[in-house]
């Protein structure tokens, strides 16, 4: 590893990649220290409240709908700011990394918007992190291009970035550090370097483009959350003489707290939000993450009997869609995960029908989009919502005031319907080892079965196997699943994997065991595994895509 240096007040302890020094300019980093000295501090508050709520929802205390921000729920007058350019219609949007082929596809895909993903479907390496920076920009110098080993070619099919699906980034989450940036010692928030580049070097680019710097703010738990990022977003406009209200926010309603605040989000970011997003496989870790401890009541069945038609799911997502159209923001639907498979066209049949039936509900039940996670689906989806929506890019006049705002009802898992098996109980094993096994390879979104996991879905897995074991929990065969049957599953588990030169399995396993075998429960395990394992001392690395 070289030697730590440190310009402009921030450490940068990291090999050096490539294209470093083309985003780590002085003047960005000077902007970078600006933010870290504006909101460290009371980032670290907000972090630490989360630990005092959930120890609250441990002890028996349900979330509620906040006494003291009854009147911003009350106010039926005001509204968010007016759809930015780009963001009119946003029926389909994909979503996916940041790497030159999978954001080359995306680009071309037809898609509405583009998620660029530097949050659940990337391994934050400091490559990878330097390289998200770099794609980005040359996506709007028109040079992002990637040649496979065998010659394809893969370019961008216009020039023009209104042609393009409009670009919305999401940085990493307000918890995650950046460990590879340092202040006295302490590293940055990754949230705040993720975003605080990529605003620097794009946003008066965008502007100039006629879009702008559009965002998607991941697991916010509450509204000052939102405070704090909106108080970010008009720092950094002022830094760079951007007129406040430029910047656009989408905010991912994935903790089941945040569902209790729906609409004070959009009013702390009334002036930068652009709506909210039904992140449906985070709100299920987070329901599970929360509720571990507090008996049967909270115990899920297998992963794939949790859909969205569950009535706690379905309170979750019209609630969703009447916060967002009351005050005139754009309300987007959960991710498609399926991806297309180019041998078995029955698997293709089958699960093309469930992503049918599941984008059909969401724009019958008032969301102005959805999510795909792969090229082939966005026609699939744009047709569904284009039966809804027609000619109009969004259905925001359907303010759905027949949907009853009911936190019992945000809450009442008790009657989901579905089974504990020995195959779930494999398949969330295997799902756990592989999605870390590729993520400290430096991929962060794995095709398995079919089917994009990224790390909701592995912490959805690995959650699942600590509460039945803590639980007690009892399969459809009548077997308690104990830590020693889960554990000797996941030794079979391992014994199966093929191995190759250069695997991080052992690494996996010990991820594995450490946040779904033991008394503790890390909170995220992608951060107990970022911490501990990721970026072993490497020889400076040519940038790949």
């Amino acid at each position: 590893m070289n030697t730590p240096i440190t310009l402009n007040n921030i450490t940068i302890a990291a090999t050096e990649v490539r294209y470093q020094e083309q985003i780590l300019t002085s003047e960005a980093l000077d902007f970078l220290s600006a933010l870290h000295q504006g909101f460290e501090h009371r980032r670290n508050e907000l972090m630490q409240s989360r630990q005092l709520n959930r120890a609250r929802i441990a002890n028996g205390r349900d979330p509620k709908f906040l006494e003291e921000t009854r009147n911003i729920r009350e106010d039926a007058s005001w509204q968010v700011a007016p759809i930015a350019p780009g963001l009119e219609d946003r029926r389909v949007e994909i979503t996916g990394p940041i790497e030159r082929k999978a954001a080359i596809n995306a680009l071309n895909s037809g898609a509405n918007v583009w998620l660029a993903d530097m949050e659940d479907a990337c391994s934050p390496t400091w490559q990878n992190v330097i390289k998200n920076q770099v794609n980005l920009i040359r996506v709007l110098d028109n040079e992002l291009d990637f040649t496979t080993p065998d010659g394809r070619e893969y370019k961008l099919a216009a020039h023009d970035l209104k042609q393009l699906p409009t670009i919305v980034v999401r940085p990493r989450a307000l918890h995650q550090p950046e460990k590879h940036l340092r202040v006295d010692g302490a590293p940055m928030s990754a949230s705040l370097v993720d975003f605080g580049l990529h605003f620097f070097h794009n946003a008066k680019r965008l502007m100039a483009a006629g879009r702008g710097p559009y965002y998607y703010l991941p697991k916010l738990e509450n509204h000052l959350e939102a405070r704090l990022w909106n108080d970010v977003f008009n720092m950094a406009q002022d830094m760079l003489g951007i007129d406040r209200g430029t910047i656009r926010a989408t905010v991912h309603i994935e903790c089941i707290t945040a569902a209790f605040e729906m609409e004070e989000i959009l009013y702390e970011l009334r002036e930068h939000s652009s709506g909210l997003n039904a992140g449906r496989w985070d709100y299920i870790f987070s329901i599970i993450k929360n509720f571990r401890s507090r008996g049967p009541r909270f115990v899920f069945p297998d992963r794939d009997s949790v859909t969205m038609t569950a009535p706690f799911m379905r309170a979750y997502t019209e609630q969703l869609v009447r916060a967002c159209h009351r005050r005139g923001a754009t309300a987007i639907g959960g991710m498609s995960t399926f991806v297309p498979s180019r041998k078995d066209a029955s698997i293709n049949e089958l699960n093309l029908a469930k992503v049918r039936e599941d984008k059909a509900r969401e724009a019958a039940d008032g969301f102005d989009g959805s999510w795909v996670a792969h090229p082939d689906l966005v026609a699939v989806a744009r047709e569904v919502y284009t039966e809804v929506l027609g000619e109009n890019p969004n259905q925001i006049g359907r303010t759905r005031e027949d949907v009853q705002v009911s936190a019992t009802a945000l809450l009442d898992v008790a009657g989901l319907e579905g089974k504990i098996t020995e195959q779930g109980i494999r398949d969330n094993i295997e799902i756990g080892i592989r999605y870390i096994e590729s993520w400290l390879r430096g991929n962060g979104a794995v095709v398995l079965r079919n089917l994009m996991e990224d790390s909701a879905t592995a912490e959805i897995s690995r959650s699942q196997l600590w509460q039945w074991i803590h639980q007690s929990a009892i399969t459809d065969e009548g077997e308690i699943v104990t830590r020693r049957w889960v554990q000797e599953l996941a030794e079979e588990t391992m014994d199966r994997m093929e191995r190759f030169e250069g695997d991080r399995f052992e690494s996996a396993m010990e991820i594995f065991e450490a946040c779904a075998l033991r008394d503790d429960f890390p909170t995220f395990m992608t951060r107990n595994a970022y911490l501990r394992y990721l970026d072993m001392p490497v020889p400076v690395l040519e940038m790949a895509g």
